[in-house]
């Protein structure tokens, strides 16, 4: 049940999330985690309370996970309730406007904002991806819904452009890191190696045996880009005594594309699927147990970043290039175009002591900047709702 609204005294503030959530996917569910976070840790240093309602696909899960109010996404009544009662709707973070996935997601995720602007509430676009938005029918909406927002921010300057070219001004907009980049670990939080490796007794007991985290996703029909990565890894295996684990970061696909891997492996040893990484923060961890990581997925590559774990990011979308942009980095195969041996290469280079100190040190200052601009939004947000909400 839900408070009314005048119930709530004028120092808190109930905010309406919306995006990706409850869907198993670790990358989104990371992102909601960390918005959570920083909201919360911000409206301490500005004297309010924010109480956060997630629009979620399963919110009986999203509320016992993260301990916040939840409101079925797809039932209109009650998310039409829970906006009117709030003092305001964040919409984001991660690729919520693009139709690579299907022509849906924009028109939801639109009609959302339209709903709590059409209720009279500020509303706020928080870190996201935008694009690919191939059907130009959806530009003027876009433009219009956007215009009428307090605050825009996107997550990479190719976002930018493209609401500049559909017509936002560039004064509107301000880009800032995608929020998991500002994601803690849990306190005391030290992964096992077990956890990773199984019962491997090569690697219980703090063996020096290398860990390689791999994040998969099924792209091409005929799962060729899993094959090239499957060679890959029997190869950097031929070189180097390694434990290769598979980190599912949405279930239940993102198994079946591992397996997939682990099968043209041709019964490879010292391999591993990490399948109980329920919550964001766990799969944080597992990531920073890991020496190297190779990811199809955004958020495996910047869980690794965060964490100061080299990666090797393979590309399947846009979204992966701009991201390994901003650690001036390109992406080292794409689903499209996949030499393994140069995978392989890269891979075993980043696996010496010189090639992670050396990464390491390169990266340092792109990481730092990002995690310390990564809790922007939620300050702006906070602020508004200070002084104006």
């Amino acid at each position: 049940m839900h408070k009314e609204l005048e119930t709530v005294g004028s120092s808190t503030k109930r905010i309406i999330i919306s995006g990706y959530y409850g869907f198993k996917n670790s990358g989104d569910e990371a992102v909601l985690q960390s918005i959570l976070l920083a909201l919360a840790a911000e409206s301490v240093k500005q004297g309010i309370t924010i109480e956060p309602i997630v629009l979620s696909i399963d919110p009986e899960r999203t509320s016992r996970t993260y301990g916040v109010q939840s409101v079925h996404r797809m039932r209109l009544a009650p998310v039409l309730k829970a906006i009117r009662q709030s003092h305001g709707l964040i919409s984001g973070g991660g690729s919520l406007l693009q139709d690579a996935t299907g022509r849906k997601s924009i028109p939801y995720y639109l009609g959302i904002i339209k709903l709590a602007q059409w209720l009279g509430k500020p509303t706020f676009i928080y870190a996201q991806g935008v694009g690919p938005v191939q059907s130009k029918t959806f530009h003027p909406f876009i433009r219009s819904i956007f215009r009428k927002c307090r605050y825009v921010s996107v997550r990479d300057e190719e976002s930018a452009q493209l609401l500049q070219h559909i017509g936002l001004p560039r004064e509107q907009l301000e880009v800032v890191p995608d929020p998991v980049m500002g994601l803690p670990l849990q306190a005391g939080d030290g992964l096992n190696v077990n956890t990773l490796s199984g019962t491997d007794p090569n690697i219980a007991g703090g063996s020096s045996k290398p860990i390689i985290g791999v994040s998969v996703r099924i792209w091409n029909e005929n799962r060729s880009e899993l094959h090239q990565l499957a060679k890959s890894l029997q190869l950097i295996q031929a070189e180097r005594d390694v434990h290769i684990c598979f980190l599912p970061f949405h279930l239940p696909g993102d198994i079946e594309a591992s397996q997939i891997v682990i099968e043209h492996m041709q019964a490879a040893g010292n391999v591993s699927i990490a399948e109980d990484l329920v919550h964001p923060q766990q799969m944080l961890a597992a990531v920073k147990a890991c020496d190297l990581l190779i990811g199809m997925r955004l958020h495996s590559l910047i869980y690794a970043a965060s964490q100061r774990v080299p990666l090797i990011g393979i590309s399947y979308d846009p979204k992966i290039d701009q991201f390994l942009h901003r650690l001036d980095m390109k992406a080292a195969a794409t689903t499209n175009e996949f030499i393994p041996e140069d995978l392989a290469a890269t891979a075993i280079e980043l696996l010496t002591d010189k090639g992670q100190v050396d990464w390491v040190e390169s990266k340092k200052a792109s990481i730092t900047k990002l995690q310390s601009e990564a809790h922007r939004p939620a300050q702006q947000i906070v602020n508004y709702l200070v002084y104006r909400g």
